[in-house]
This record gives structure tokens, C-alpha cells and sequence, in this order.
């Protein structure tokens, strides 16, 4: 299901550059390996789904990237490319506002109110937005946004609940004559890591390396300390001397950022009446983002609720087999 969104959201990410006339992604190319990543059943499918690929044995790999020290065979993807995160969100809003929308930052949500025939918002200010729909898409903050008496209980309930975990994240600088790095993501039992090459805020002179959802869990994004945890840090170094030779093993930067993670790690994207939750965490959100605003807008805006959420992966809404609570 998901090699199929990315397809459909490769699309729309080209069509948001050329919408926007900005360079949003930048081909890298990206490394699968890993016993618990399994390149060759990741190859398979896509194989059957027709995307470029390569699998490529342990020590050819090992020759041809000789900045990494695999432990498994690898799957290459010559198309794999890396979203410039501000460019992209900053094109977004710059194109909804050039369509007719409203754009307000700041703007602190402090209660939400149902009405006869909608939803009043109301921000720290006291300033109020009255709307017909409201769509809720507020990433790790969204548990203290549903925490919110006047939503519809039951509905909330149904919901996945989310986990929102603070994750650590550190930049590397490249070893001598090192400088061009495909992505990678490594998983296996003792450790799931991915790395990509840094951006402005590394100043786009090292490789950016961190573990898959590891970090202290947090009631929402509000509570998070912004904090690294010095065991995590070392972690990181001692997988960088063990499986990347190509980049020097003491971080010049770091920072944290934020998961919100489903137990499955599938996106919530979900509707009841004229309340739509929009949640494509789990890490991966990010990736189909021209995708789930396409999706979102269907979802939101139909007639009524069934047939909105007919247009959206089963996979996604309350309804699906085993939506237990983590």
C-alpha cells in the first residue's frame, strides 16, 4: 500500500515544484539493508510495482559505497531523494494563500467549541474563528487538542491513540574526499538507524544520523525539554565507528525533534461528522505530504462522512481491524 502512495505522492510533489518553481527535491539516491529492513522482500515489491531498483550483494555494495560496512545485502533505489522540509512547507502555504486561504502563525489554540452548525476556535488571545468543518492536523500536539470535552467523546475514543516521543538527532562531518552520500536506513535487531545528508541546519556539511523512534516519551509536544540524552549520543557514535567509516565519529551538531507514533505506525486520517483528524505520523508522514493534503481535502469536504472517508486507504480510519490502543 505504501510503495503505491509514494508513487501517487511522487507526482504531486512534482507537481508542487512546478507550481511553485522551487527545487524541493534532491535526488540522493537511497541504501535498504539490514535483516530486519529485508531488501529482498522490499525488492519484490518493487519489482511488482515497477519502481527502479537494484539489489546489490554484501561485498559489491561494500566496494561501491565504501563509506558504509554492511551487514546484509543491499537495495538501492537510484531515485530516492530528499525533501527540503522548509522550502517545501514554506511552497504550501504560499500556494494556499495565493488560492484564496487564510495564514495566521502564533496562533495558539486555547479551547475549541462545537455550535449548532460548526466549531468555534478560540486562541490564548481570545481572538475566535468560527468555522462550518474543522480539520485537525496538529502532529505532536494533537493529544492535548483532542483532550477537549465539546469533541465528540465517542469519536475521539475510536481513535488510535498516539505516542509522542522526542528523538535525537546528529550531524557528522564527512571524512576526506567523502561528500556525495545516498541515504540509507538500517535495521536489525540491535539497532533500526537512517541517515541523510545534512541541510541548513547543519550547513549542509555533514551526514545527519539517528535511531528510529528512540527517545523519552512525552504527554504532547507541549512538554518536550529539548534535551540529548548523553547514552543516546553515545549509541550513535559507536554505530558510526562500526558501520560508517566515511564520516569522522563526533557530532558537530544536534538537536532533537519530535515523533508522534500510532502502535502500528500506519497515519490516522479519519472523520466524523464535520471533524476531520488528520495524523500522518509515525516518521514517515512527511514523505507523502502533497498526498495527504489531497487526501484530507477529499476526506473533509465531501457531501458526508462515508463518502469522503471511501476516498481515503482503509488502512487510515478508526474503523480498521486491530486499531489498538498503544
Amino acid at each position: 500500500m505504501y510503495v503505491q502512495l509514494v508513487k501517487r505522492a511522487s507526482f504531486l510533489w512534482r507537481e508542487l515544484e512546478a507550481d511553485s518553481g522551487e527545487n524541493l527535491l534532491t535526488k540522493t539516491g537511497g541504501l535498504d539493508y539490514g535483516n530486519v529492513r529485508n531488501p529482498h522482500h522490499l525488492a519484490q515489491i518493487l519489482e511488482e510495482e515497477g519502481i527502479s531498483h537494484e539489489l546489490v550483494s554484501k561485498s559489491e555494495a561494500m566496494s561501491r559505497w565504501p563509506q558504509f560496512v554492511f551487514d546484509t545485502d543491499v537495495l538501492w533505489q537510484p531515485e530516492a531523494a530528499a525533501i527540503d522540509a522548509e522550502s517545501a512547507v514554506k511552497s504550501m502555504v504560499d500556494l494556499a494563500v495565493k488560492y484564496g486561504a487564510g495564514f495566521r502563525t502564533g496562533w495558539k489554540v486555547q479551547q475549541i467549541s462545537r455550535t449548532a452548525t460548526g466549531f468555534l476556535v478560540q486562541n490564548r488571545a481570545g481572538e475566535v474563528i468560527e468555522a462550518e468543518r474543522l480539520v485537525v492536523a496538529a502532529g505532536g500536539w494533537l493529544p492535548e487538542i483532542l483532550d477537549n470535552p465539546t469533541l465528540p467523546r465517542h469519536f475521539v475514543q475510536s481513535l488510535p491513540q498516539v505516542q509522542v516521543r522526542q528523538g535525537q538527532i546528529y550531524h557528522f562531518p564527512y571524512a576526506a574526499g567523502m561528500k556525495e552520500w545516498p541515504s540509507f536506513v538500517h535495521k536489525n535487531e540491535a539497532i533500526q538507524t537512517y541517515g541523510l545528508q545534512g541541510g541548513r541546519d547543519a550547513d549542509f556539511r555533514g551526514l545527519k544520523v539517528a535511531e528510529f523512534n528512540v527517545g523519552k516519551v512525552f504527554p504532547s509536544a507541549s512538554h518536550q525539554d529539548g534535551l540529548i540524552d548523553p547514552e543516546d549520543r553515545q549509541r550513535i557514535v559507536d554505530y558510526v565507528v562500526k558501520h560508517l567509516p566515511g564520516v569522522a565519529p563526533e557530532p558537530y551538531a544536534e538537536t532533537t525533534c519530535i515523533f508522534t507514533n500510532t502502535q502500528n505506525e500506519d497515519f490516522i486520517l479519519e472523520r466524523f461528522q464535520n471533524l476531520t483528524i488528520a495524523s500522518p505520523c509515525s516518521g514517515h508522514g512527511a514523505k507523502f505530504a502533497p498526498l495527504i493534503g489531497d487526501l484530507v481535502a477529499t476526506l473533509s469536504t465531501a457531501p458526508d462522512e462515508d463518502s469522503g472517508r471511501a476516498a481515503v486507504p482503509e488502512a487510515f480510519l478508526a474503523s480498521r481491524t486491530g486499531a489498538a490502543a498503544l
